[in-house]
Order: C-alpha cells, then structure tokens, then sequence
C-alpha cells in the first residue's frame, strides 16, 4: 500500500518506523519544516516534501498525525483524493475529515510516544474509526500488520479513551516530575524512587488501582499527611496538589 505520511512529531515518527517494518510503502513524508521530514523520511526511504502541492494525490492511504488544532487546515488541502484520510487524534471528531474529502478515517495508537524512545506496535491498542465499511476494512488491514490488538471505537468512546488516558499518563508522569523536583530540592537522587515507580505500575497490571492503593491517605494518617503539607509550606501549588490528591483518595476509599 502506498501511504503518504503528514506530520513529523512523536507520533508520526514512531508510526513511520512501524509501517516501513510491516513492509508498507511510504511515498511521502510531509512537514511545513522541511528538515523535520527528512528526518523522518530518510529512515523509511521515502521522499519529504513541505508544500501541500507536492503531495501525491494517487496515494491509497493518507495518514494525518499533526496537532489536533492543524487538521482541518491539513483536510482541506487534500480535497479531491480519492484516497483513505485518517487522522491519529484521541478527541478529535473524525467528521473533520468527512466533512471536506471523499473517504474518512481514524487511526488511534493508545500510547505515549517520543522520538527519543521507539515503541513496539505490536503491544499497541489501535483504536479505527472509518466513514463506511470498505474503508474501514482498508484500516484494518494495514493495522493488523503493526499491532495484535486492534478495535473499532467510535468517536465517543474514544474520547473516553483519551480522557482516562491523560489520567494514567500524563498526570502520572507530571506527578514524578514534582517528586523529581522535591527530591532534586533536597540532594536526593531520582534514582531513589525509581524502583517504587516500577512496582507501582507493575501492580495495577494484575488487579484494579483502587485494590492496591496504599499511603497516608487510604489509612486516614492525619498526622502524617498535615508534616507533608508543613514540608511544602514553601511549595503553594504542591500543597495544593498534595491535598486535592489526598481528599480524592479518601473518597474513592470511603
């Protein structure tokens, strides 16, 4: 299949990678900045290309991985393709898209990506949404080559997706920048923690979060949670923090 790649962040860089490795053909890698394309394409022997008029408009698949704020811009450049549009966004509508070309799509890896660090597909939930059945045999197609776990999760419910996802990542990982940040506040290594962070995640792999929560919160440790909040005292916002995670904690665990 000949697949035109738009967009040249995380996702787009992993995505590239793991296409080329399921033997997929991309064509094109297109960015607004050039030399990010060539970084991109020069790893999965394809051509980068920075303007809208070059793209090759007999391509099959159409991949649309930029900001959620740039897709639209991206789709309406690319009236007239006969070709299958997707883009990858957790929240985004994929009428975006169906609103200004002929074949829509969504093509939804649930992970956390950066360039720095590659990612096996395989393990990756693909989450598909298509404008009509033919396109989304298409997507799945081209998804069962990269991932053994591939659904069909319409719009709603991959916001839903998105939203739990922001939680269990996102949160979590600017969570462990401020104990980074409490820890280098205090000569400690990072490095302290880190086997504390594994064991954490690993749990929730083999039973429900709210089952194995443990620290000063579930067990009603007042004292222990008012020295926490006098340690911050020059710390507002992580007080705050401190607090409204404390409190949530106390009332999923009533």
């Amino acid at each position: 299949m000949n697949i035109v790649l738009l967009g040249s962040g995380n996702v787009a860089t992993n995505l590239a990678l793991a296409l080329k490795a399921a033997g997929e053909n991309i064509v094109q890698v297109f960015s607004p900045n050039l030399e990010n394309a060539k970084a991109i394409a020069k790893n999965v022997g394809s051509k980068s290309i920075n303007s809208f008029s070059e793209i090759d408009r007999t391509a099959d698949l159409y991949i649309v991985s930029v900001k959620d704020d740039a897709i639209a811009g991206v789709a309406k450049n690319l009236k007239g393709v006969d070709g299958l549009i997707v883009h990858t966004s957790g929240t985004t509508d994929i009428n975006i898209l169906s609103s200004e070309v002929k074949h829509a799509g969504v093509f939804y890896p649930l992970q956390t990506f950066s360039k720095s660090r590659i990612v096996d597909f395989k393990t990756i939930p693909l989450c598909l949404e298509a404008s009509d059945h033919h396109q989304l045999d298409i997507l799945t197609r081209v998804a069962e080559k990269l991932s053994d776990k591939v659904y069909v999760v319409n719009g709603d419910k991959r916001k839903v997706l998105h939203l739990a996802a922001v939680f269990a990542c996102n949160f979590a990982n600017h969570l462990y920048a401020l104990s980074h940040q409490i820890l280098t506040k205090n000569d400690l290594n990072f490095d302290l923690i880190k086997p504390l962070i594994t064991e954490t995640a690993d749990k929730v792999l083999f039973d429900y979060p709210e089952n194995v929560q443990t620290g000063p919160a579930i067990r009603r440790d007042e004292s222990t949670i008012n020295k926490h909040l006098a340690m911050l005292s020059d710390l507002p916002e992580l007080q705050e923090i401190y607090q409204t995670l404390s409190n949530s904690i106390k009332l999923v665990h009533k």
